[in-house]
């Protein structure tokens, strides 16, 4: 006699190995950083920005005019010949992706990922990008995405860590 359940019963969960240097790795420890939500984050000037909320960039960013749900963070960047839109680019996580959208900017993003040629963002479109995507939005503003990092985890400054992990939000 078979199972016909057993066809249908999904995968074993399998979880990512621990980086090293997260800290006491106590098999209570464990559970809590393999399902810690992953945080992503970008830069943008000079600065680095979790991706805890949805984020608009622009020479003068304002919020949608209906909101929903949380207040989204205002990234203001500088733009002398005004070629930045005042609200040019939405960055948003949803689950384990990142998606940008062009707020019906006048010129538009051009998005690199990697391995690809660049790409024309046109006025309210939108992609899911990957970390080491790079999107220009004009004026020398270059917004990069960058890794996640699992929330409520901070590298240890001891290790060989990369620059931009030890800045942190600006």
């Amino acid at each position: 006699m078979t199972n016909d359940l057993d066809d249908t019963a999904p995968p074993p969960l399998v979880l990512p190995p621990i980086p090293p240097g997260l800290g006491d790795t106590s098999v209570g420890d464990l559970g809590r950083i393999a399902l810690a939500p992953r945080q992503y984050r970008f830069s943008v000037g000079g600065d680095i920005i979790e991706l805890d909320a949805v984020c608009f960039i622009g020479r003068k960013p304002s919020g949608p005019r209906v909101p929903s749900g949380a207040a989204p963070r205002l990234v203001r960047v500088p733009s002398a010949t005004h070629e930045v839109s005042a609200s040019h680019l939405e960055i948003r996580q949803l689950g384990a992706t990142v998606v940008v959208t062009d707020l019906m900017s006048t010129n538009g993003s051009t998005v690199s990922v990697p391995g690809s040629d660049p790409i024309l963002l046109l006025r309210g479109a939108s992609m899911v990008v990957s970390p080491g995507t790079l999107i220009d939005i004009g004026d020398g503003n270059v917004v990069e995405i960058l890794p996640f990092l699992r929330a409520g985890i901070t590298p240890s400054p001891s290790r060989d860590v990369d620059q931009t992990l030890r800045k942190g939000p600006q």
